[in-house]
């Protein structure tokens, strides 16, 4: 595989992980305008307003294990193309006041286009980078997510200000098409084999993915994640008192992604990502315990989160490292993908309102014994999932 100067692996890398920004502002771009919303659709429920940011994430929890099945049949590069294309229709569709039901229909396509680039990122980051530098190749994937929110924390009031929504839409048009052009021409062709694989029945590689140590390793470890760390950030900052609710509010995400890209990566030279995953976890206990002692002590309380938020960053990052290290092959990696987004999704839609619920009826401390439940799970799962791989390699 040669590369010119502007189709080296880095430069590839670099786009693939703004093409994942796009992706993540795919729900980013709703969230910022939400309240708006409500008077467009002032007829809608509460619960059919939030289904217009949530649905995206929804074709992920259905279909998530079947993207990664059809991206190992068509092929990565043929599919991030697309699926950026088809993200930039959409939003320039959306800059045109559409009532309720198109909308929705709307973002159901960007669901699939959202999901279709989260599957195959990782994929072909696994595939472009250097053994030296995959770890912290795919711990820059992982932070995509984080950093999409920030820079639209940043950007996002000042573009509606001066150009309405629509501006806002239209940026992400162009974000889009740019980056489906630019990987277009800067990626290498699909390799044959992977597109010629698949001829298995979708329900039968549905078992053989959750079935397999290595294909579904970085899916089950990730569920907790998701689970918890969109949660906390999510309900925390609420609950700590006004003097430190900026600080847990901004500080969190913004902890956790430079844990990952900084401790995370360094400790990825020392340790498998596995190990590193369940190293986030073992350390997230203290945080959860120590956070349940100290409810409504700000300064306290504001250190137990952003603990928290550091140490589940770095099971974001081994996560997502997880995926080339126990998978060898493109097609591998394009099913254990697809099954990260899946239980990713599941996680995301689950955790919130569970611990919410928790804490209203139980308070800190069922939030603390429900984390705990979490992350030990998240370390058997690995553990249990480890001994396989090895029976398998004995054998």
């Amino acid at each position: 595989m040669k590369y010119t100067v502007l189709r080296s692996p880095a430069v590839a890398i670099l786009a693939i992980w703004a093409a994942g920004l796009g992706a993540a502002a795919q729900f980013g771009k709703i969230s910022v305008i939400f309240e708006g919303l409500r008077l467009q659709y002032a007829g809608q429920s509460a619960v059919q307003l939030g289904l217009i940011v949530s649905v995206v994430g929804m074709v992920g929890l259905v279909f998530g294990t079947t993207a990664g099945l059809f991206v190992a049949r068509i092929g990565p590069r043929r599919v991030m193309v697309a699926c950026l294309a088809m993200g930039a229709g959409m939003s320039a569709l959306q800059t045109l006041g559409l009532g309720y039901g198109l909308m929705i229909a709307s973002r159901v396509v960007e669901g699939a286009s959202h999901l279709g680039i989260v599957v195959v990122g990782p994929t072909l980051i696994a595939a472009l980078a250097s053994d030296r530098y995959r770890g912290l190749a795919m711990t820059l994937w992982s932070s995509f997510f984080g950093v999409s929110y920030a820079l639209l924390a940043l950007f996002a009031a000042g573009v509606i200000a001066r150009f309405g929504p629509e501006g806002l839409f239209w940026g992400h048009a162009v974000w889009m098409v740019s980056l489906s052009a630019i990987l277009f021409l800067i990626l290498p062709s699909d390799p044959k084999s992977m597109v010629a694989q698949g001829a298995k029945g979708i329900l039968a590689q549905h078992i053989e993915i959750y079935g397999s140590p290595r294909l579904a390793a970085p899916a089950l470890g990730f569920f907790s994640y998701t689970f918890l760390y969109v949660a906390v950030l999510t309900l925390l900052p609420s609950e700590v008192p006004e003097a430190q609710r900026g600080l847990v509010a901004a500080g969190m995400p913004l902890i956790s992604i430079a844990a990952s890209l900084t401790l995370g990566v360094w400790m990825l030279s020392q340790v498998t990502a596995v190990r590193l995953v369940q190293i986030g976890y073992a350390l997230s206990i203290p945080g959860f315990v120590g956070l349940a002692l100290v409810w409504g002590q700000g300064p306290a309380m504001a250190f137990a989160a952003l603990w928290i938020a550091a140490c589940l960053g770095l099971v974001q990052g081994a996560s997502f490292a997880s995926i080339p290290q126990i998978n060898a092959e493109a097609y591998d990696r394009a099913r254990a993908a697809g099954a990260v987004a899946q239980m990713g999704n599941l996680g995301t839609t689950t955790g919130t309102p569970l611990l919410a619920a928790v804490m209203v009826t139980f308070g800190p401390w069922g939030l603390a014994i429900v984390a705990l439940c979490a992350c030990g799970l998240g370390i058997a799962i690995q553990t249990l999932l480890a001994l396989r791989r090895r029976g398998m390699a004995a054998v």
